[in-house]
C-alpha cells in the first residue's frame, strides 16, 4: 500500500499561496493514485477535519454537502484530492481509505509548531503569550494525537481496510479554552493574546468519530496528557522546569 503524506499543511499560510497548494497537494496525489490504479495498489490518503463548516454541533462523514465548507485554500483542495479519488475509484478500480485528521497534537522527533496545541505549548514554554484567533476561543474544534494516527495507518494497513470510505480519524473535541486551562494549569502565569486571522468564522462543531470506531479502532490519547508531554519536552529542551514534569 501507499501512504500519501506529501503535503503542504499550513492551512492559514495557504492564503499567500493557492497555486502551489493546488500544484503540490492536488497534482502529487493525483499523481500517485493514478500510480496505484495502474498497479492495483490501494491508496491511504490523509485528508483533514478542516473540510467541515457546518452550523450543526455533531458533524460525521454522512454530513451534506451544505456542511462541507473549507475555509482556507488548503481545505478546499483537500476536499478535491477526496473528489479525485473518488472518480478514480469508480473508473480506474482505485482502491483507498480517506481519513479525514483532527489537528495533531502529541510530541515526535520532527515536531511542527503552525498548528493550536503545539504552537500553544511551545508559545507558553517561551514565555510569550498565546496568539488565539479571536474567534476561536470558546469553539470546538476536533484534534488528532499522533500516537492514534500512527495507529490508524497501521490499522488499515493491517484489517485492509480499503473500502473506498471517508472515516473521521478524531481522539477528541475540545475548545480553545480548555487547551489553554490545560498548559495553565503547568504554566500559571501563560497570557493570552487575540489576534486576528484570514481563516475566521463563529462556527463550533464536534466531529464524530463513530464510524472508525464501528471498524475496530480504539482511540486511546488524550488532548490533557498530550499538552503535559509536549511542554516537558520543550521545557526539558529550553532549561526550564514546568509543573508536573
Amino acid at each position: 500500500a501507499v501512504i500519501q503524506l506529501a503535503a503542504i499543511t499550513d492551512a492559514t499560510a495557504s492564503f499567500d499561496k493557492q497555486d502551489e497548494v493546488e500544484r503540490v497537494n492536488l497534482n502529487a496525489t493525483r499523481a500517485v493514485a493514478l500510480a496505484c490504479a495502474a498497479a492495483g495498489v490501494p491508496l491511504i490518503y490523509p485528508s483533514s477535519t478542516s473540510v467541515y463548516g457546518t452550523q450543526n454541533e455533531v458533524v460525521d462523514e454522512t454530513c451534506s454537502e451544505d456542511e462541507l465548507k473549507p475555509q482556507s485554500p488548503y481545505a478546499e483542495t483537500k476536499l478535491r484530492e477526496e473528489s479525485l479519488l473518488a472518480e478514480l475509484g469508480e473508473s480506474a478500480g482505485l482502491r483507498f481509505f480517506i481519513g479525514r485528521l483532527g489537528t495533531i497534537f502529541g510530541t515526535s522527533p520532527g515536531m511542527r509548531f503552525h498548528t493550536a496545541v503545539n504552537k500553544f505549548c511551545w508559545q507558553a514554554v517561551m514565555g510569550t503569550p498565546l496568539t488565539v484567533w479571536e474567534t476561536a476561543y470558546e469553539q470546538t474544534r476536533p484534534y488528532l494525537g499522533l500516537n492514534d494516527a500512527v495507529r490508524a495507518i497501521a490499522y488499515v494497513l493491517k484489517n485492509e481496510l480499503f473500502d473506498n470510505r471517508v472515516y473521521n480519524v478524531v481522539s477528541a473535541n475540545s475548545t480553545v479554552r480548555d487547551i489553554v486551562e490545560a498548559i495553565r494549569a503547568l504554566i500559571p502565569e501563560t497570557e493570552v493574546a487575540f489576534v486576528r486571522s484570514r481563516i475566521m468564522n463563529q462556527l463550533s462543531y464536534d466531529v464524530a468519530n463513530t464510524r472508525f470506531q464501528n471498524a475496530g479502532f480504539t482511540f486511546e490519547d488524550d488532548l490533557r496528557t498530550g499538552i503535559a508531554d509536549t511542554v516537558a519536552l520543550l521545557g526539558a529542551a529550553n532549561g526550564r522546569t514546568v509543573a508536573g514534569s
